[in-house]
């Protein structure tokens, strides 16, 4: 492709007007200047073109890190899917967001807390600043492809010594005002591809930054449910400490008429009392539990603890069913291992930059403008004064720095994927602890309720043989604290129950919900 530049009269009077006529000699130092702007005119382009249509990239070809994954989950196998010798290489999705999985458990409460999450938490806003910068510092790498133009215009007037020019027949001192308004302009054709690889690390750095956000958004949320039904059951305990306490509270009663009646002795209310107390002490202790829970969801809230509080409802414990999918898939839902395989194509990008510092370095640079001693006639053709051109830089001893640099990259690199395969490692891990979590919890819970049913017949025939006079109290109090530990221990089990099904939702990344994806890829 070449590029003709047409010279016309018109032209040539604008650029270099004579103001007397046109002598001989002038009129050929006129055509050799335009001659020379000429060439430049057509170097400049052709190294324009050259940078536009020969760059190239010294980054290594991107292949994401292969993971091995099981065709199954060892805790749990779906029968939706058949069982294959083949593996799968994941491919995150980190570009969509969390859907309201908090819904599932059916909680009004609970989903406004969540909404609130959203809103006010103040790390999740923090992670979405981290998100914009990072997509600011893309815009800046960006701007490294285009030229920048600077304008300095500038005024200065100045006075030389009279005592110093001894051919001038005057003896005062001259003085002279010089007006300038020139524009510069510098650009970096990015031959060897530094520029372009700096862009596509900063935006893989940016892609991560935005999985790290949804990561940050699925973790609070699920801290936010955990310690919510932390609360619940420790109202579900307090309500079985409460009714145990108004119950001993008959059984001392009973106990003092007995020994006022010479029937119990003093053993025996001694003992009433001190049940009675100890399961006072055991309520206020929940009590204290409580309100530190109330306040750290609060935090998560972004609410002050001192105008925030969990309204007293019942522990209504639910079973979810919670879609899991096959292993492979858990690869591409979660955002930690998202942000993990972005930061490993970033820092491939970054060996690309490494490399581009062995070339040297062309700066193309220009200037045009006007220079005058009269602000009449500044903007003006014989005013005009312009330059172009070129230069080349080239590091020739650097003492091993460009190696050492290269070196560190790749090793950044070797690091980013050892960090990714131990993601994808945990990834299993705490699928696998969660489901086999709910699958024992679940035994657990119905040999659990057994024993309350146990501990109530127990402490029926207890009270019975007591009342009777042929065991001593004894027998009702050990009953009656062996009852009430079931009971607690069936609504720990419960509430285990729904904190393993948090985490493995948060395990499994959350659910999709691409509607809401556009404004992110705005």
């Amino acid at each position: 492709m070449r590029t003709r530049f047409r010279e016309t009269a018109v032209e040539r009077r604008l650029l270099f007007p004579l103001p007397g006529g046109e002598g001989q000699g002038e009129g050929e130092q006129r055509t050799r200047t335009w001659q020379s702007l000429r060439f430049t005119k057509r170097l400049f382009t052709l190294l324009l073109l050259f940078a536009l249509f020969t760059g190239c990239s010294f980054a290594p070809k991107y292949a994401r890190p292969p993971v091995r994954t099981p065709t199954a989950f060892k805790e749990l196998t779906p029968s939706d899917f058949k069982e294959t010798d083949g593996w799968k290489t994941a491919e995150p999705q980190d570009d969509a967001i969390r859907g309201p999985w908090w819904e599932m458990f059916g909680d009004s409460q609970l989903n406004a807390l969540e909404e609130e999450v959203n809103v006010s938490n103040q790390s999740i806003a923090a992670a979405f600043a981290n998100f914009l910068a990072a997509r600011a510092v893309v815009k800046e790498a960006r701007s490294q492809f285009f030229p920048t133009v600077t304008a300095s215009p500038s005024v200065r007037r100045s006075r030389q010594s009279s005592s110093g020019n001894r051919s001038s027949a005057s003896p005062a001192a001259f003085t002279s005002t010089e007006y300038s308004l020139p524009l510069d302009a510098s650009w970096e054709p990015d031959f060897w591809g530094r520029i372009r690889n700096t862009v596509k690390a900063n935006s893989l750095e940016a892609q991560a930054t935005l999985a790290d956000l949804e990561n940050t958004r699925l973790t609070i949320r699920a801290e936010v449910a955990a310690n919510y039904f932390q609360v619940r059951a420790l109202d579900a305990q307090k309500q079985l400490l409460d009714a145990a306490v108004l119950a001993y509270q008959e059984s001392l009663k009973l106990t003092q008429v007995r020994h006022d009646t010479g029937i119990a002795s003093d053993q025996d209310v001694a003992q009433a009392e001190t049940q009675l107390n100890t399961t006072r002490a055991q309520a206020t202790d929940l009590a204290i539990q409580r309100a530190q829970l109330e306040h750290a969801v609060a935090l998560l809230a972004g609410k002050p603890a001192s105008t925030f509080s969990i309204a007293t409802e019942p522990f209504q414990a639910k079973t979810v069913a919670i879609p899991f999918g096959v292993p492979s898939s858990l690869l591409e839902r979660r955002p930690d291992i998202a942000a993990s395989e972005r930061r490993v194509a970033a820092a491939n990008a970054q060996i690309g930059v490494a490399r581009a510092a062995y070339f040297p370095t062309v700066t193309l640079s220009g200037s045009a403008g006007y220079q005058s001693s009269s602000l009449s006639t500044l903007v003006s053709g014989p005013s005009l004064v312009w330059s172009v051109g070129a230069a080349l830089a080239q590091t020739l001893f650097d003492a091993g720095k460009r190696k050492a640099v290269t070196e560190q990259s790749w090793a950044n690199y070797q690091g980013t994927v050892a960090n990714y395969r131990q993601r994808v490692l945990t990834a299993f891990q705490e699928v696998e602890d969660n489901l086999s979590a709910l699958r024992l919890l679940s035994q657990e819970l119905q040999q659990q309720e057994d024993a309350v049913k146990s501990s109530q017949r127990y402490l029926t025939l207890a009270t019975d043989r007591y009342q009777l006079g042929i065991d001593s109290y004894l027998n009702v109090i050990t009953a009656q604290t062996t009852l009430l530990a079931n009971q607690r221990i069936a609504v720990n089990l419960r509430l285990q129950q729904m904190t393993a099904s948090v985490q493995l939702i948060k395990a499994l990344g959350g659910e999709w919900d691409a509607s809401q994806m556009s404004w992110l890829k705005k």
